[in-house]
C-alpha cells in the first residue's frame, strides 16, 4: 500500500472527516521521482470542535507517529472544522516552491 493511501485510511478511521484531501507533494522537492515523502493533508472534521490549531496538528501527528517517523519527511497541514470549511469556501492555501537542493532521480 501507498504511504498516501495509508495515511489517507488512518485520518479516515481516526477522524471521520466530512473532506479529506492527502495530496503527494514530493515531486515539488528534491527526492528521488516517484517519492512518497512531502505532502499536504487538508481535513475538515467535527472531532476539532472546541480545539486550538496546535491541539489539532498534535492529533493528527500522533496518529500519524509511524508515518513521520519513517517514510514522511514533511507534512502541511490545514485543519478544520465543518463550519471554519464553510466560512473559507473550501480554500486551502498553496504550498510554497522549494527553495533549494537538487533533485534526485
Amino acid at each position: 500500500m501507498s504511504v498516501q493511501r495509508h495515511i489517507e485510511d488512518k485520518l479516515h478511521l481516526a477522524f471521520k472527516p466530512e473532506h479529506l484531501s492527502v495530496v503527494n507533494e514530493s515531486f515539488m522537492h528534491a527526492v528521488p521521482k516517484d517519492a512518497e515523502t512531502h505532502f499536504k493533508v487538508v481535513i475538515v472534521s467535527s472531532e476539532f470542535e472546541g480545539q486550538r490549531l496546535v491541539s489539532r496538528h498534535r492529533a493528527v501527528n500522533q496518529i500519524l507517529v509511524d508515518e513521520l517517523a519513517g517514510p514522511v519527511h514533511a507534512l502541511a497541514l490545514h485543519t478544520y472544522t465543518p463550519d471554519e470549511w464553510l466560512q473559507y469556501y473550501g480554500k486551502v492555501p498553496a504550498s510554497p516552491a522549494c527553495l533549494g537542493g537538487s533533485k534526485v532521480e
